[in-house]
């Protein structure tokens, strides 16, 4: 097997899902007030109900593409989802309602969760002691595609708000048709798992997470640092305009800024970390760097402040990898598919706390009469971090049982 080009062809895949999701961000509003006649509050209503429920289709579909991942091979269901995902963006482009505007961004909600998919390929085709390094490239294509997404929807939605449905489907079905010619199958036959709907349901799948403590405890490091990350969407745009003053283009430059770190961390710093220091110990620093660059963002009383902890924030992209690396060795080959369904689901749980959990944060604090505390939602994702290195150094202690061979 060419592992290098089947790595290319994931991080392709990974780095379009969230490219496309990205140029989606400026415009579905858009087209949801549209099909409201100009009602704001109503199409943000529904706004919040797309989003809601596109989280649950991540929630409920990962486990069970992870398991048909586990008993079909890696490839038939990359490629699928692919496919279809390009299909229903132009599905969404075309819709001629705001009820199949919803249809469409429900088929997206379940076939975007092809990811935990690409990152159990990953598992199977990297040595344990390599998956750290690979997951953090693969991050890449998430900072990448949060980066250039959103802009490059703006400026295509200035054209036509379904323009970018078109360029997202596009490059989604250009793709999987690179996909069918250079990606291999990942996982033998004789390493395959029979499919169980036990397994492949979200309470079956987060079973595997409950097998023993070094799982279940770094599954909820991974969904407290998820929880953390919801600060940013959430409130991110609403603070910097309160407590700074900035306008739209401070804030894209800003979150540009983010991306562009976190994706040189990723990619270029994951790999000597861990193995210069092993997984346990880039996992810790990394909630303690994302831990301290959250209280930067809390307590930065001006923007210039708050611009020196993005390069602090970024290091907290060493942990991700570290910790799914960590996880991957616990795990069978005819399980990695189970487990990162299991892990997507965990996230998207995350994506639904967050928000709600930071929103509301925010708008008590910033309410108080005469003791307003805006940056109050980021130093409470401090403490979320805080606790996820606590909980970390705590796990990752114990002996690891004996892991299944690679």
């Amino acid at each position: 097997m060419n592992t290098r080009r089947a790595l290319i062809f994931i991080f392709c895949t990974v780095t379009l899902d969230v490219l496309s999701l990205g140029l989606m961000i400026p415009v579905l509003p858009t087209l949801v007030l549209g099909f409201m006649d100009g009602d704001t509050a109503g199409a943000a209503e529904v706004f919040g109900v797309f989003a809601t429920v596109w989280g649950l289709m991540q929630f409920l579909f990962s486990p069970l593409l992870g398991a048909l991942s586990d008993r079909f091979g890696r490839r038939p269901i990359i490629l699928i989802s692919c496919l279809g995902l390009g299909l229903d963006y132009i599905f969404m482009a075309l819709a001629p309602s705001l009820l199949l505007l919803f249809v469409g961004r429900v088929i997206s909600g379940i076939t975007a969760a092809t990811i935990s998919t690409a990152f159990a390929y990953i598992a199977d085709v990297t040595k344990p002691e390599g998956r750290a390094k690979a997951f953090g490239l693969v991050g890449v294509g998430f900072g990448l595609g949060f980066v250039l997404g959103p802009a490059a929807g703006g400026l295509l939605g200035g054209m036509d708000p379904r323009l970018p449905f078109w360029v997202a489907a596009a490059g989604t079905l250009a793709n999987a048709a690179f996909g069918w010619f250079v990606l291999p199958e990942s996982l033998s036959p004789d390493k395959r798992m029979r499919f169980s709907w036990a397994r492949a349901n979200p309470v079956g799948a987060l079973k595997l997470l409950a097998s023993h403590t070094h799982l279940l405890g770094l599954s909820a490091v991974n969904f407290l640092g998820g929880v953390a990350h919801q600060v940013l969407p959430t409130v991110f745009v609403l603070y910097a305009g309160y407590r700074y003053g900035w306008k739209e283009e401070m804030v894209g430059l800003t979150l540009a800024l983010v991306g562009v770190c976190s994706a040189i961390v990723q990619g270029a710093l994951v790999g000597p970390a861990v193995s210069y220091l092993g997984e346990r110990r880039t996992l810790i620093l990394g909630l303690a760097f994302g831990a301290a660059g959250m209280t930067i963002y809390g307590l930065a009383p001006t923007g210039t402040l708050f611009w020196l902890g993005v390069p602090v924030m970024a290091f907290w992209g060493l942990s991700g990898p570290a910790a799914l690396g960590l996880m991957s060795r616990l795990v069978g080959p005819s399980e990695q598919g189970q487990l990162q369904g299991a892990n997507n689901s965990m996230m998207s749980v995350s994506s639904l706390v967050g928000p709600a959990l930071f929103s509301l944060t925010f708008a008590y604090f910033i309410a108080q009469p005469g003791a307003a505390w805006p940056g109050a939602p980021f130093l409470l994702a401090a403490v979320l971090l805080a606790a996820a290195g606590l909980m970390a150094w705590i796990v990752t202690a114990a002996p690891r049982p004996a892991g299944p061979s690679p």
